[in-house]
């Protein structure tokens, strides 16, 4: 990486920002400037990037003057307001959001997955859901080797996934319950604590926002609608480190031991899968770190070519913030 990028980023209080700049130290990501946007509300806290201090600054249309790079975790209505702006002023942008990931002239991109559609970007790259992410990174070299049919996902995704508040809210709300104290709700539509729960707006077909996300993105990524995909999204009592439960049927017939080797050479992928010595991904092994996590494979007998796997990963990290900046490294390495 030969070039550095003056960065701005939109959302830095929040839980993918805060893992944001602690990945670009981690990654020694080339940054010549760092800008940190927020609300009205945040502006004028300090954070420290390394051993800097840094003056969070209110988000308004004239923040992206002098800036090269933007990565945006603020929300989808701020994106859908300000990143028209940024990228009018020639910021190439990676937003984590939702606004504009169904935009057919804007890339969704995963790098392990489909790395090239981001070299078609206008200026704004979209990084997919969470949920989507690590479930198509596990799958795609499936895909690859013997197609896909019908995908069926059930998720137990972390209260992380929700911002900082949720996670101290479950903390709160577990301590409240063990003390035999009322439980108060604030992020979450039921009690967190010792329960699972849907955490997402219902849609009139049944379906919540965060199901359709993901069959829709599928569909994106991979370029390929003729996958059947459903999708069941359920909110866990975890703090961080989202779960799935991913049963496939692919076009040709694949064993165990040939899934289990393509899997153990597709980048990204970490696979723990010996469950007779209890070795299979947890989300506390998880936590804090950059890989998807595949175990439990097993043919699903039910139907002629099934299969069924297990797939962890950190949210915040791969399902967020390291997959924005994964995007920006590669395209700083191909200089586009």
């Amino acid at each position: 990486m030969d070039r550095e990028y003056r960065v701005a980023i939109m959302g830095a209080t929040g839980a993918v920002g805060a893992t944001m700049m602690l990945l670009l130290q981690e990654r020694n990501f080339p940054i010549s400037s760092l800008k940190l946007l927020s609300s009205h509300r945040s502006a004028g806290n300090v954070l420290e990037f390394g051993e800097e201090p840094i003056v969070v600054e209110e988000l308004t249309h004239q923040s992206f003057e002098d800036i090269d790079l933007v990565l945006a975790s603020a929300g989808g209505s701020v994106s859908k307001e300000f990143l028209p702006t940024a990228v009018e002023k020639g910021c190439l942008v990676i937003d984590n959001t939702s606004a504009f990931r169904m935009d057919p002239d804007v890339p969704l991109v995963i790098p392990e997955v489909n790395m090239q559609a981001a070299l078609r970007h206008k200026g704004l790259i979209a990084n997919p859901n969470c949920s989507t992410i690590q479930m198509l990174v596990a799958l795609k070299p499936i895909y690859d080797k013997v197609g896909l049919k019908r995908i069926v996902v059930s998720t137990y995704q972390s209260v992380s996934g929700k911002g900082g508040s949720a996670v101290d809210e479950l903390i709160g709300q577990t301590i409240s319950a063990l003390e035999g104290q009322e439980i108060k709700l604030d992020n979450f539509p039921h009690q967190m604590a010792f329960n699972v729960a849907f955490d997402w707006p219902f849609l009139d077909s049944g379906d919540n926002e965060e199901e359709i996300k993901m069959i829709n993105e599928t569909h994106k990524i991979l370029d390929d609608d003729s996958i059947g995909v459903s999708a069941t999204t359920v909110r866990v009592p975890v703090l961080y480190a989202h779960s799935e439960s991913i049963n496939i049927e692919t076009e040709d017939k694949i064993t165990v031991d040939q899934a289990r080797q393509i899997l153990s050479e597709a980048p990204g992928i970490v696979l723990n899968d010996d469950p007779s010595k209890q070795k299979y991904p947890l989300a506390v092994d998880a936590a804090g770190t950059d890989h998807v996590y595949v175990g439990r494979i097993r043919e699903d007998k039910s139907v002629e070519n099934g299969l069924n796997l297990w797939v962890v990963a950190d949210n915040l990290r791969k399902g967020a913030a390291l997959n924005t900046i994964q995007i920006a490294e590669m395209l700083n390495q191909s200089q586009v």
